[in-house]
């Protein structure tokens, strides 16, 4: 293919305009369509998108910019709630899509995505963008690489601010997002697999909604999701894996700590520093190890995610036009998805949660 790959919007607020912005930086690629039925949104991205706006068709539906014959692939961006319905639609085209994550609020949904999926050729990708910050991505890579030995501990600390205002304050809540551990730490229970190599086999968790929101009323009605967690995840080899969880700790330097132990060594990477630390068993003692800033220079658009989106959508461009396979699959982001939903279960019944019972389509 030598013409732009076009791409269609579905959903423009926040990650809808961040998405725009990282294809309009990506050679090969542009955005010919929108879809939302909030005008606010579709203005904020028209403006976004500046003089390219011209050439861009909006719908207030994403059934009519499927429809419209203006794309290739499509991004999806809406709450979480509606990817099973927007999905309905997409993957019975042969657009290629790349869903945000994650990819449903529940495991049935996303079971009954990867069914409908089934016998595709266009590409299927979620946008678990995370594994692809430099600094966590070259963690990854010294693990699997064999730098720490036999991975034995693995611990991401996110200590961030609240959850962003959304329209309709949908993201308040729980039965919308599936709640936090799903909603947002999917990436970190991704990142758990990815690093291990494995699927875990149990979760045990603690968390509260102790800060944040306790005093808003939205439709009469108080927001519900968690703001703090602690979650081991447990995995066949015996290695564990913990997320610390803070969501009311914006007063702080790096928003993501994560260090990886094994029985050779460890390594930590540090966002937004960008900072990698390796240390060696029998060489460093502490306070001495290697340090590193670690960048990629083919990022053209930092965006909110150090770089990691862009390198998303390159790697996604890359697919589409080679054949290769999705980077991140339906099977990665239903465990991902599986992880949150036990860890809350594990907090609402005081107990540790084997993946075996969420993993239920009926779950």
């Amino acid at each position: 293919m030598t013409e732009p790959l076009r791409y269609g919007i579905v959903g423009a607020g926040m990650m809808g305009v961040e998405h725009i912005r990282n294809l309009m930086a990506l050679p090969g690629s542009e955005v010919t369509a929108l879809a939302d039925p909030h005008p606010p949104s579709i203005a904020r991205a028209l403006d976004a998108l500046g003089s390219g706006a011209e050439q861009v068709a909006t719908f207030d539906h994403h059934r009519d910019l499927l429809d419209a014959d203006r794309c290739d692939a499509v991004v999806v961006a809406t709450p979480n709630m509606t990817h099973v319905e927007v999905l309905h639609d997409v993957l019975s085209t042969d657009m290629h899509v790349l869903v945000e994550k994650p990819l449903c609020t529940t495991v049935a949904d996303c079971r009954e995505v990867i069914r409908r999926a089934e016998g595709r050729t266009a590409l299927t990708w979620v946008g678990l963008e995370y594994r692809f910050i430099p600094a966590v991505a070259r963690l990854v890579d010294e693990v699997h690489a064999g730098t720490v030995g036999q991975l034995r501990m693995l611990a991401i600390r996110e200590h961030r601010f609240p959850f962003l205002t959304k329209v309709g304050h949908w993201n308040r809540f729980n039965r919308n997002t599936g709640g936090t551990l799903v909603e947002k730490c999917c990436h970190f229970f991704d990142l758990m697999c990815l690093v291990s190599g494995e699927r875990p086999t149990a979760v045990f968790a603690s968390g509260a909604q102790d800060v944040n929101h306790l005093d808003e009323s939205i439709d009469g009605a108080v927001p519900d999701i968690l703001d703090n967690a602690y979650v081991v995840v447990e995995f066949p080899s015996g290695a564990r894996a913990l997320l610390d969880l803070c969501m009311f700790a914006e007063a702080t330097r790096n928003q993501e700590e994560i260090s990886a132990v094994g029985d050779a060594g460890k390594i930590e990477a540090f966002v937004p520093d960008s900072l990698v630390r390796v240390g060696r068993r029998g060489a460093h003692w502490i306070g001495g190890v290697e340090e590193e800033i670690v960048s990629d220079d083919r990022v053209a658009h930092e965006g909110f995610h150090h770089g990691s989106s862009y390198l998303e959508h390159l790697a996604f461009l890359d697919a589409v036009r080679t054949g290769a396979p999705p980077g991140v699959t339906l099977d990665d982001a239903l465990w991902s998805v599986a992880i949150g939903v036990a860890a809350h279960r594990s907090i609402d019944e005081g107990r540790r949660v084997h993946l075996e019972e969420v993993l239920d389509a009926d779950a």
